[in-house]
């Protein structure tokens, strides 16, 4: 069982990573999601394209992930990207006190209800592995290369906000910022 308590932001592979978890929760106050992959020229690789759609649906999965832009807490909660988002202080308790309880369940019937759920929830190995290969190639598509070099210099351009609102900067790379 894999459960994330996710503060601070989780954008990208990171993302991807929480999604791949059994459980998510966030704090209410200081988490921001995004997949901000197609901004960036690029696609999610990691697993984005296949689990978020199963956690939030097609249409969702399509606004986060060709949107590109930065998601609250309270947002991801009420599309079902994380069970839920608590205020910061009672993120820790909450999360321990969940996981304590599930340990103290019989192994056999914890093991054998998340195989039985993992069954029709998960993302198969092929397109897993389909959508690898589509994303290390698209590292080869003359497009990347030209946006990636735009977006290093974003940061300059912008200064400390770049990082704070990622998302809402990939929006005007193609005019590079004009």
């Amino acid at each position: 069982m894999t459960i994330a308590s996710i503060r601070g932001r989780t954008r990208g592979g990171g993302a991807e990573l929480a999604a791949a978890c059994d459980m998510r929760f966030a704090s209410l106050e200081r988490a921001i999601f995004g997949q901000p992959e197609v901004g960036a020229g690029l696609l999610p690789g990691g697993g984005g394209i296949e689990r978020l759609p199963l956690l939030v649906g097609r249409a969702r999965a399509l606004e986060i992930i060709l949107g590109s832009d930065d998601f609250d807490a309270a947002t991801a909660a009420a599309y079902g990207w994380i069970n839920r988002a608590l205020p910061d202080a009672e993120l820790d308790d909450f999360v321990d006190t969940l996981a304590r309880r599930i340990a103290s369940f019989d192994k056999a019937a914890l093991s054998e209800a998340k195989r039985l759920i993992n069954r029709r929830t998960l993302p198969s190995a092929a397109d897993l592995i389909e959508t690898q290969d589509v994303f290390l190639h698209a590292f080869t598509w003359p497009s990347v290369r030209e946006r990636g070099a735009r977006l290093r210099r974003r940061p300059v351009e912008v200064g400390p906000d770049f990082e704070l609102r990622f998302g809402h900067y990939l929006a005007d790379l193609d005019d590079d910022g004009q």
